[in-house]
C-alpha cells in the first residue's frame, strides 16, 4: 500500500509515484542519512558507488555493472524524462539499491516511471538524501557498504547492524549471477558479414547493437564457455564484456582470454574483460579507492594524443608498471584525472582493451570509434 504523502515526502519524492513512508540510509562508518522510501517495500545493502551522470539513470539501474552496488545518483533530479523500454540494457535491473536526491516523474503512464522498473523487481530506492553531501563523504572516506532500509525500519542501531553486515563486494561472485544460460544470435547466417563472439560476463545491449550497425551478426556467450567454442571455426573476432565484480575472481575467464590471445584472433575487451585481459597478460589488478562512476572522465590515447570524454562504471584497475615487458602488451590510454590506466594494446596482434564504456549507454559517445577499430581489424584478419 502507498501511505499518502507527508508535506517533507511531497518535496522530494512527486506526488504522482507515491511515496512509502519514511527510510534510512545507513553506512557501515556510522553515517545515516533519513529520507523517504519510493522504490520496492523491502530493504537491501551494498557497496555504495556515486554516479555523476545528469542523463541515464534508465540505463544505470539496468547496468548488470551495478550489480551488488547501492548506486548514488548526485544529479538533483532523478526520473524527470520517464523509461522507454526499448533502452533498458539488460532484463532486468542490478542495482541493490538506488539513492537520490528528489524522485521526480514525467509521465502519468505508471509504465513508463523508474518507480515502476524498481518497485517491480524488487528494488528499493530512497529521496530526500544529500547526494552530494554523500558523494564528498565516500570521497573522504573511501568506499563504505550501506543499506536502505524498508519503508517505516528507522530504529539506527538495527540500521547500522545491517549495513556492516553486509557482505564484502571482494567475496562475492556477481559475474555467474548477471551472465545468461545459454548462447544467443543475432543476425542470421544468410545476411552475410562477420561473426563476433561475445562473453557475456555483465552484457549491455547496447554492444550488441554496435556490433549490429557495422554489419556484424553477434553470437553471444555465457561466461561458462569453453576456449573452443568461442573459437569456433566461424568465429571472426572476440568481445570480453564488462560486467561486475572483482577479475582476481574469475580465473577461468583469464586462462579464456590467454588462450585467445595465443590464437591471435582480433580481440575486444571492456570494462571488466580489459581487466581479465590485462590479468591475462601478467598483470595485477587492483581496488581503487572510491571508483569510476558517470560521465565525463576524460582519457587520453597516449598514441594519437586524443582526448575523449568517456562514461565509466569500475572498481579496479590494471596496474600499468606490473604489466610484464614479454607480454607483447602496452599501456595505450589513461585517464586524465589520476593517470590510472584506461587501455591496453598488443605490439603484434590485433588486440585492444578499454576500461571506459565505448558503447555510451548512457554517454557521451567520444568512444564509438573503439567499435570501428575492432570491426575493421575482423575485416582485415577475414580478408588475410
Amino acid at each position: 500500500m502507498i501511505v499518502p504523502p507527508s508535506p517533507r515526502a511531497s518535496a522530494v519524492v512527486d506526488p504522482r509515484i507515491g511515496d512509502l513512508g519514511p527510510a534510512l540510509l545507513a553506512l557501515e562508518d556510522g553515517t545515516i542519512f533519513p529520507g523517504v522510501a519510493f522504490g520496492a517495500p523491502v530493504a537491501a545493502g551494498g557497496d555504495l558507488v556515486v554516479n555523476t551522470s545528469q542523463t541515464g539513470y534508465q540505463e544505470v539501474c539496468t547496468d548488470p555493472s551495478y550489480a551488488g552496488q547501492v548506486v548514488v545518483m548526485t544529479y538533483p533530479l532523478i526520473g524527470n524524462y520517464g523509461r522507454l523500454v526499448a533502452d533498458d540494457q539488460s532484463r532486468q535491473p542490478w542495482l541493490r539499491a538506488l539513492v537520490v536526491a528528489n524522485a521526480t516523474a514525467a509521465v502519468l503512464d505508471d509504465a513508463r516511471q523508474l518507480a515502476a522498473l524498481l518497485r517491480d523487481d524488487g528494488i528499493p530506492a530512497i529521496a530526500g538524501v544529500d547526494t552530494r553531501a554523500l558523494a564528498r563523504h565516500l570521497r573522504a572516506n573511501g568506499c563504505l557498504r550501506g543499506v536502505v532500509t524498508a519503508p517505516g525500519e528507522v530504529d539506527r542501531k538495527t540500521a547500522l547492524a545491517a549495513a556492516r553486515a553486509v557482505a564484502r563486494w571482494e567475496d562475492q561472485d556477481f559475474v555467474s549471477q548477471v551472465s545468461p544460460p545459454a548462447v544467443t544470435e543475432f543476425g542470421a547466417t544468410d545476411e552475410g558479414g562477420p561473426l563476433v563472439g561475445i562473453v557475456d560476463l555483465g552484457l549491455k545491449s547496447n554492444i550488441v547493437a554496435a556490433m549490429r550497425h557495422r554489419g556484424a551478426r553477434v553470437r553471444v556467450f555465457p561466461h561458462t564457455v569453453s576456449a573452443g567454442e568461442v573459437l569456433a571455426a566461424d568465429v571472426d573476432g572476440v568481445i570480453l564484456s564488462p560486467g561486475p565484480g572483482d577479475p582476481a575472481r574469475l580465473e577461468g575467464q583469464v586462462d579464456l582470454a590467454r588462450t585467445v590471445i595465443d590464437d591471435g584472433r582480433p580481440l575486444l575487451g571492456i570494462c571488466l574483460g580489459h581487466q581479465i585481459v590485462g590479468r591475462a597478460a601478467g598483470a595485477d589488478t587492483r581496488r581503487l579507492r572510491f571508483g569510476h562512476h558517470g560521465a565525463n572522465h576524460p582519457v587520453q590515447d597516449v598514441d594519437l594524443g586524443l582526448v575523449q570524454v568517456t562514461a565509466q562504471n569500475h572498481e579496479v584497475q590494471v596496474v600499468g608498471d606490473s604489466l610484464p615487458a614479454a607480454s607483447g602488451f602496452r599501456v595505450s590510454q589513461v585517464n586524465l584525472n589520476d593517470r590510472s590506466v584506461e587501455g591496453l594494446r598488443h605490439r603484434e596482434k590485433p588486440i585492444e582493451t578499454v576500461q571506459y564504456h565505448p558503447e555510451g549507454a548512457p554517454g557521451p559517445l567520444d568512444a564509438l570509434a573503439v567499435f570501428d577499430r575492432f570491426i575493421a581489424a575482423v575485416v582485415r584478419a577475414g580478408a588475410a
